[in-house]
């Protein structure tokens, strides 16, 4: 194309981010162009942002940030047949290679040599990005950008959710940032009969409300396990999903859960946890599932549809609304101190 854009690049190996104007870039053999029309911030992209250690580890600057996306084709590279300039695109992130083990028996979500669109390779968060062939996913036309852009962490909330029955159940979510408020909308859509959320800060406890949850406890002032038991005839839970990535979480939701019980993990914990797993999970019998991603392609198939069938209650999630990228700075300062849900750029001002 010859132009320049403007995109929010991780520039040196310290604290924060630049916006910089580049060259828009060319794609290769099996990478399609696409016009940014909306992109939204992940707990990975503030991982970065603040440069952590698995940040430090992970990320060779510079690098544009960015990888939940919702655009549209228009340029195609060699060796692509299945995508046209006009097509309405999201991304999956992992760029699986489709040769190992899992890849070979289906499980690509959990291939040995993944790479991570926008971790390891160049991001989204720009009014032009590149996007593996392979990674597209075309999105029906009625589904709104800031809704397209938002199932790649839905796949992981469906995935948490559905990794078992829901229907009828009782539920205990733990942690309603983005990812566990998505939780909330997934489980009610599919049916769940009682919702129950553990969340600390009052912000996040309000839109866990708004999005649906029945009950709302406040865990630094409440019994989470007490009122669990009281909200179930002393039961507990059927099914516990951990969104936090807090380790007294965790605990909270094995003691909360009833035996026989399903538990589904998907926060990530800062450190090794521990923990009574004995009285915890063995002699509780209970089900446990570690969430990675998202099935390929499965869970997109679910995401879809869901969105398509209007029963996802995705506005309260979406919090913040840019357009262009002037602003980054403020979002990622206030998703750092949890006033957040999901935040959503539109690189196009226009």
């Amino acid at each position: 194309m010859g132009e320049k854009m403007t995109a929010i690049m991780k520039t040196k190996p310290a604290y924060g981010a630049e916006l910089v104007e580049v060259d828009v870039p060319q794609p290769k053999e099996g990478e399609v162009l696409i016009k940014v029309l909306a992109t939204s911030i992940c707990g990975t992209d503030l991982h970065i942002y603040e440069w952590n250690e698995w940040a430090q580890s992970r990320i060779k600057p510079p690098q544009i940030m960015g990888h939940e996306v919702a655009g549209e084709v228009v340029e195609v590279g060699k060796g692509v047949d299945d995508i046209q300039v006009g097509d309405y695109i999201s991304a999956e992130t992992h760029i699986v290679c489709g040769k190992c083990y899992q890849c070979k028996t289906g499980n690509y979500h959990v291939c040995q040599n993944t790479k991570i669109f926008g971790v390891d390779t160049d991001g989204v968060f720009a009014e032009y990005a590149i996007v593996p062939a392979q990674n597209a996913w075309k999105n029906p036309k009625e589904i709104p950008p800031e809704y397209a852009t938002l199932q790649e962490p839905l796949g992981n909330a469906v995935d948490t959710v559905l990794a078992g029955p829901i229907s009828g159940k009782t539920v205990l979510i733990t942690g309603a940032g983005p990812l566990g408020l998505l939780g909330i909308t997934v489980a009610k859509a599919s049916g769940a009969s009682l919702v129950i959320v553990s969340e600390p800060s009052d912000f996040r406890r309000e839109l866990a409300k708004k999005v649906g949850a029945d009950v709302v406890i406040n865990p630094m002032e409440e019994d989470v396990v007490k009122e669990v038991k009281d909200l179930t005839d002393g039961n507990g839970v059927d099914v516990f999903l951990e969104f936090s990535g807090a380790p007294k979480a965790l605990e909270q939701g094995l003691r909360a859960v009833t035996p026989a019980g399903r538990v589904s993990l998907l926060g990530l914990f800062p450190r090794e946890v521990t923990f009574d797993i004995n009285n915890l999970v063995i002699f509780k019998a209970l089900e446990v599932h570690g969430i990675t991603g998202r099935h390929l392609w499965q869970t997109w198939y679910t995401v879809s549809n869901l969105l398509r069938s209007g029963k996802l209650n995705l506005d309260p999630i979406i919090t913040h609304k840019y357009k262009g990228f002037d602003k980054f700075e403020e979002a990622f300062e206030l998703m750092r101190a949890g006033k957040t849900g999901k935040v959503v750029f539109f690189p196009h001002k226009h």
